[in-house]
């Protein structure tokens, strides 16, 4: 299998504070691959490894088959958390400026960017300045500066951060068609909802260390089912279904879970008496689930570690 990215054994500290822990993983060409994880979690600093801006301090790197990424900068885009573009200058004159960076010469920056701002919607825009732009458009200005170079590797780190529902499907239609294009794009986030929807392949990092990695079928592999509902009515009843154990509420949509001997079936009888039901699914948990229980049971055993020693 041919990877674009490989890490293997790798550690990066900050003084006493280690900020990635013995973390392994591999990402195949040409698929789009997610980082999860909670804020603070490492996900950036492992980005910062990759892109060479951090050295590990123990393991190994392999970026699209190097262990420098400035080997293969012109091979990469990257988008990094800390979003800015310089107000002044004109919007296709940015665009074309990243392309320069990259090693593009001048005229072909230029007829290159013009042709990206006009195909992403931004046509009008050419000769305006930065400052004009919403946050939205901002952000797809430096997507594209990210890859007018025609990269074969792109890492965003929180691409969908700050973005309404409008730009979000923006950046959706934008990440997914790197992928048409053959491109192998990693993507960090928080968010599990656009994780679930996007990603061929994913990790979570929690403290700096690996807690599951791989497709979205394999990790939730052995999971409890759930019980999704579309619902309306008063939410709080739910909490007072019979036998349940667990319950993800988002007002109106619900996803449920049952302690063990608790038919599914009583429950839907239980819960139409109490409201009105749109929908009723018994199926795999959500990828939100999978997250914040992975979270409570690290959490759980490094607790009864600390308790013992």
């Amino acid at each position: 299998m041919d990877l674009a990215l490989k890490l293997e054994g790798v550690t990066k500290r900050f003084g006493a504070f280690t900020a990635v822990d013995d973390l392994s993983l591999a990402v195949p060409t040409g698929c789009i691959y997610g980082f999860l994880g909670q804020n603070g979690a490492g996900k950036t600093t492992t980005i910062r490894m990759v892109m060479s801006i951090f050295r590990q301090d123990q393991g190994s790197i392999q970026v699209l088959g190097h262990s420098d990424a400035a080997d293969v900068k012109d091979r990469l885009g990257y988008l990094p958390e800390e979003k800015g573009l310089y107000k002044k200058m004109r919007t296709a004159e940015i665009v074309a400026y990243f392309g320069k960076l990259k090693g593009m010469d001048r005229a072909t920056a230029n007829l290159k960017a013009e042709e990206l701002l006009k195909q992403y919607g931004l046509g009008d825009w050419l000769d305006k300045k930065c400052e004009a732009m919403s946050k939205g458009m901002g952000q797809k200005v430096q997507i594209l500066g990210t890859i007018i170079h025609d990269p074969d590797l792109v890492i965003l780190d929180e691409p969908f951060s700050g973005l309404d529902p409008v730009n979000r499907d923006v950046m959706r239609d934008t990440i997914l068609q790197m992928k048409r294009e053959g491109r192998t794009v990693i993507f960090s986030t928080h968010v599990m909802e656009q994780a679930e929807k996007l990603c061929d392949e994913m990790m979570m990092i929690h403290k700096g260390q690996l807690a599951f990695e791989g497709t979205v079928a394999q990790i939730k592999s052995g999971r409890d089912q759930g019980i999704r509902i579309e619902y309306d009515g008063d939410g709080a009843v739910l909490r007072q279904l019979p036998g349940v154990e667990r319950v993800n509420d988002d007002n109106r949509a619900a996803e449920l879970f049952l302690q063990p001997g608790h038919d599914p079936q009583d429950a839907l009888r239980w819960l139409v008496d109490r409201l009105t039901i749109r929908s009723f699914d018994v199926r795999e948990p959500s990828l939100h689930e999978v997250f914040v229980r992975t979270v409570e049971e690290r959490d759980a055993v490094v607790a009864a570690a600390e308790e013992a020693n």
